[in-house]
């Protein structure tokens, strides 16, 4: 008991005379010990990276989870050292919300059949972003974590003892200071403070040696900043891949998406009475604004005069029942195979279609082209 009192009496001590000499040098009372260009050098780096670090850590760690709530929930998880609970992402939740949704609709029906293709498009899309992101957190955000809490924890701890050793080398450098002033006046008194001198400078002696012993170890975890660095390069470099797989995959996705959903019909269309051309509104409402429907004869003339070309007449299979809009459309139904071409300055949208003797505008959503 005696001996911690003693302990924790000279520690109390030697707080209380590096809090007077921090003091001190705060008020320009005091001389403090400036370290070389070169050590401030290399805490103005680290000081840097551990700044920028921590800000590229957090934005990245928005960028992946931007849910603050389950950012918080899995950091938990993680102190606890337990798994957290597999949560699917936003995409991957919008396609099964569109499977079910055609369980209702019918997966026969247009609609129906569309939200199939496009819930699986957004499940696949889920699927590439979950890996995009354990990727990205293994190979990126886990380096940088490690370098904050372990690597630039070992640092600042180091950093506080040398700035406590070079209090402890200041006070000591003040004292001898002190006690030379007191020898040179005692000495016209004649009075001996020979004794307070050499203890004086004993203490300066060790004090110096614990600020070298300390500033090299420091100087030597600042250095290898450096080798952070490199390191941090690295996982920069995996992170960019990581992305750029991930945009890739999600792009191919989408493609094969637009690919299928080009042998769809226009939802719109085939659920309203009255048939939407790709291109603008209805063509009947088109022709309604000419008085007698004048504008619907003008197509259709237009129509009946354009003969088929000899070549570039294709074979399509029709996918999807469609009812004519007007006279210049034809009407067809699904399965049937007819013939279809086009004529310069037609909308890409639309295609001439025949069958028998009957000839007319179809659109190119509701075909299979047949080679």
């Amino acid at each position: 008991m005696d001996f911690n009192v003693r302990k924790m009496a000279s520690d109390a001590g030697v707080f209380f005379t590096r809090a007077v000499q921090f003091t001190e040098e705060k008020l320009g009372q005091a001389e403090k010990t400036e370290l070389d260009a070169y050590f401030e050098n290399l805490l103005s780096r680290a000081d840097c990276t551990k700044n920028w670090t921590e800000k590229i850590f957090r934005q990245t760690e928005v960028l992946l989870q931007p849910n603050p709530s389950a950012r918080i929930e899995e950091f938990l998880y993680e102190k606890l050292d337990r798994k957290a609970p597999s949560r699917l992402t936003n995409a991957e939740l919008l396609g099964h919300y569109m499977l079910d949704a055609a369980k209702d609709f019918g997966p026969g029906t247009p609609y129906g059949s569309t939200l199939i293709k496009v819930g699986d498009c957004e499940r696949r899309l889920g699927g590439a972003e979950r890996e995009f992101l354990q990727t990205s957190a293994i190979s990126f955000l886990t380096p940088l974590r490690n370098f904050l809490e372990g690597d630039w924890r070992t640092i600042s701890k180091e950093r506080r003892l040398l700035e406590n050793r070079r209090l402890d080398l200041d006070v000591c450098k003040a004292r001898l200071k002190k006690a030379k002033t007191a020898e040179a006046k005692a000495a016209c008194e004649g009075e001996l403070w020979s004794e307070e001198v050499e203890k004086a400078e004993h203490d300066l002696r060790v004090a110096q040696t614990e600020f070298d012993r300390q500033a090299e170890v420091t100087r030597l975890l600042l250095e290898g900043i450096s080798s952070t660095h490199v390191n941090h390069l690295r996982c920069l470099h995996e992170f960019v891949e990581a992305q750029a797989a991930y945009y890739k995959q999600c792009h191919l996705h989408m493609l094969d998406l637009q690919k299928e959903l080009s042998r769809f019909p226009n939802a719109f269309a085939a659920n309203s009475g009255h048939p939407v051309s790709p291109a603008g509104p209805p063509l009947d409402a088109v022709g309604a604004l000419d008085a007698g429907g004048a504008a619907a004869e003008v197509d259709t003339l237009k129509i009946e005069e354009v003969q088929a070309p000899a070549t570039g007449t294709r074979k399509a299979k029709v996918l999807y029942d469609y009812d004519a809009a007007d006279t210049s459309e034809l009407s067809l139904l699904a399965d049937e195979l007819i013939t279809v071409y086009t004529v310069p300055g037609m909308d890409s949208d639309w295609l001439i279609g025949e069958r028998g003797n009957l000839k007319g505008k179809v659109p190119v959503t509701y075909l299979e082209l047949l080679s």
